[in-house]
């Protein structure tokens, strides 16, 4: 009898599609949490797998914080035009005009943190009671203590000592009215995971993680974007340099790193030798040690 072997791309696909089609099965109105960044874009193309021939059961969720980069809205119009798939966006803007909201100032103000009240708003109003995101455990500490089921309580806050066990991957969606969960189907992906699938699926990503010149500021040990939205201080000087962005978020806090990798093959061979996370040129991970985990318990992704 001929033995038939998953290499290590086709065991994490295939673990990533399974706990999709547990989330279609256990919950009502499950959403993807879709950013336009390559992990939800991995998301979203494995739901497409896990589905197929049939469309996407659920819709896409973006939590739209008006600071984005041009190319990401554009990107992810695109996507849904594609897919056919309903769109579903909650507004910082809308959140800050309501006064759910209050607007940082300064010059390192962002939008980042407003994005919890958003997202647990749009939850709320449209009886999701699972959201699925493009999480993986090797990003961050905080990140790295989700279980694939990750429980919220009626307040949308995440309590990393009270979660489900998920012995044999067996997972418990049980939850009582108010509370939802968070599904994470690409944990035990790896940056360089992400990005093998990447080239391997043919996947569009945003011209944003190809090395590309822009107008750049040296802030905080990376290159953060020129923006309308930047406050410049007095020594800050506007430069031009080739780079690209490992990880996209606002343009605000989005560092870059100066790189000449334009293909996936020198992204892949790039990411190979990095020595830093793909969040460590994120300012608002640089706030403070717990940073992450402090927006998590409050109902961040």
């Amino acid at each position: 009898m001929s033995k038939y072997f998953l290499n290590y791309l086709d065991e994490l696909e295939s673990e990533a599609i399974y706990i999709l089609r547990e989330v279609w099965a256990q919950f009502q109105n499950p959403v993807i949490l879709f950013s336009g960044g390559k992990d939800s874009i991995v998301v979203t193309h494995l739901a497409k797998k896990a589905f197929y021939p049939s469309k996407i059961p659920f819709p896409l969720m973006h939590v739209d914080t008006g600071h984005n980069f041009p190319e990401t809205i554009a990107f992810r119009d695109n996507i849904i035009k594609e897919l056919g798939a309903q769109l579903i966006v909650g507004s910082v803007q809308e959140s800050i005009d309501d006064g759910r909201v209050a607007e940082e100032k300064g010059k390192n103000a962002t939008r980042n943190a407003l994005q919890t009240t958003t997202l647990l708003d749009a939850i709320e109003s449209n009886n999701i009671d699972c959201a699925i995101g493009g999480g993986r455990r090797d990003e961050e500490k905080a990140r790295a203590k989700e279980r694939f089921f990750s429980h919220r309580d009626d307040f949308g806050q995440w309590d990393p000592k009270n979660q489900r066990p998920e012995l044999w991957n067996i997972f418990n969606g049980k939850h009582f009215q108010g509370e939802h969960f968070r599904a994470f189907p690409i944990s035990n992906w790896t940056e360089m995971d992400i990005w093998n699938y990447i080239k391997r699926e043919n996947i569009d990503i945003p011209s944003l993680y190809f090395a590309h010149e822009r107008e750049v500021v040296w802030r905080q040990n990376s290159w953060i974007p020129n923006s309308e939205f930047l406050i410049l201080e007095d020594h800050e000087e506007i430069v031009t340099k080739k780079i690209r962005f490992r990880t996209l978020g606002d343009i605000t806090i989005t560092g870059g790193v100066e790189s000449d990798a334009d293909t996936l093959e020198k992204i892949a061979n790039e990411v190979a030798g990095m020595r830093q996370t793909e969040r460590g040129n994120r300012s608002d991970d640089k706030r403070s040690e717990s940073a992450m985990e402090d927006r998590k318990r409050q109902g961040y992704f």
